[in-house]
């Protein structure tokens, strides 16, 4: 059986605490796109971690954990957590990267922050963690992957990607240093010593697995409405954060995904710019993000203020058929219990019509939600492990958004830990 685990919205949904559920089954782990730019926060026996580049199965004895060739590598943030959870007793994990797998130089992160700022009012609300130069170099080809730190001609390239550089940075930044060949050149061989003893032919290894029907969780970061392609674009990030992406991202079959669960809130949460059609402010925004998630809406990486909204059964319905969803999971419904009555944004209006349909360009900035309003259970949910235990309001907000979505909703999680969670 191969899972895949993904996001509906823009991000945030409580993938992590999912993945960590199901890795307890799983003999392969894998992250298959983005980088150390999202956080998986995971609450189990151990701890609290929050996760940017390892796989959220690290906590499961057994389990392989797989950086994939889809994904960011940054060599930093994955020393920097490795230690952290060894340094909370974790059992040193058995973890693999691909040698295909590309790195996150720091003179991405770099870059990152220097266009933010030149970018101004018009930034991307990037975490500037290097992410959207480490792809645009990879589709450049001027790039590092893990295989070519060992490559002979390895400083005949740095001198070319130097010449690049420094010429971007004299004429977009300026004010910044030039970039040192024998500076890349230490990092990289620093990395390689780094990486060597968990490089693998993911190729070769996954053609193994899925032929003696290992059971393989794909773990996928952001939300659909980040998707490159298919998202909010611009206002996305660089990789495909999709399901099918993963077939690429973890040398996979495309046809050997059998399930496809789909995380998203109960109500809407968005770190970083870009439309959001139901958005909602000061105090009403206030409240709902003290209360939600295990410490508040925070992003995970950032720490920056999630911005807040109700639930969008139209960019969720899109979400959801973008990634070919076999089974929703609807997470943080519990933090709800405080509303006498829930709004649930239906439809669309744009120029005076309205719509169901997710648009795209700039009808989605011109898009007013159009709510109907359930009523609330004025109650606290949080821990119920059994569908039949929760409030009738509760259970009829699931039904109608489950109706709206036009997919099963067949987990629930009611609170923050692995066993806050109700099966239908």
């Amino acid at each position: 059986m191969i899972t895949a685990i993904v996001g509906g919205n823009w991000g945030d949904e409580g993938k992590g605490k999912l993945t960590d559920v199901f890795a307890a089954d799983a003999d392969y782990v894998i992250r298959f796109q983005g980088g150390a730019n999202a956080g998986h926060t995971i609450i189990n026996d151990y701890g609290k971690y929050v996760l940017h580049i390892l796989p959220s199965g690290v906590f499961q004895p057994g389990t392989v954990n797989i950086i994939g060739p889809g994904a960011a590598f940054n060599p930093d943030a994955f020393q920097k957590e490795l230690a952290e959870i060894r340094k909370g007793n974790v059992p040193m994990p058995d973890i693999r990267i691909s040698d295909r797998a590309q790195l996150v130089m720091p003179y991405h992160v770099l870059f990152d922050k220097l266009e933010e700022q030149r970018l101004g009012k018009h930034s991307f609300g990037s975490t500037q963690s290097g992410i959207a130069p480490h792809y645009a170099d990879k589709a450049m080809k001027i790039g590092f992957q893990l295989a070519e730190l060992f490559n002979a001609n390895l400083e005949e390239k740095v001198e070319r990607v130097c010449i690049i550089k420094n010429a971007t940075i004299a004429g977009l930044y300026p004010d910044a240093e030039p970039l040192k060949k024998e500076d890349i050149l230490a990092y990289l061989r620093k990395t390689a010593e780094l990486v060597k003893p968990y490089l693998c032919n993911m190729a070769e290894l996954m053609h193994a697995a899925v032929k003696e029907n290992k059971s393989i969780l794909l773990e996928g970061q952001l939300g659909a409405l980040r998707d490159l392609t298919n998202g909010i674009y611009p206002m996305t990030t660089s990789s495909s954060t999709l399901a099918g992406y993963g077939a690429v991202g973890a040398c996979l079959p495309p046809h050997a995904i059998n399930r496809v669960i789909t995380v998203v809130k109960a109500y809407s949460s968005c770190v970083g710019a870009g439309p959001f059609t139901t958005e909602i402010f000061g105090d009403e925004a206030d409240v709902l993000r003290r209360k939600g998630g295990s410490d508040g809406e925070f992003g995970a990486t950032t720490g920056r203020p999630r911005r807040m909204g109700w639930f969008d059964a139209v960019a969720t319905r899109y979400g959801v058929a973008l990634q070919g969803t076999t089974d929703v999971a609807l997470s943080l419904i519990d933090v709800l219990g405080y509303l006498d009555e829930i709004p649930v944004c239906v439809a669309y209006e744009i120029d005076g019509e309205r719509t169901t349909e997710f648009p795209s360009g700039d009808r989605l900035d011109r898009a007013k939600p159009v709510y109907e309003k359930l009523p609330g259970w004025k109650c606290d949910i949080s821990g119920i492990t059994e569908y039949d235990k929760l409030p009738k309001e509760a259970k009829d907000y699931i039904d109608f958004i489950e109706k709206r979505i036009d997919c099963p909703i067949t987990m629930i999680s009611t609170g923050p830990d692995r066993a806050d969670m109700i099966y239908r």
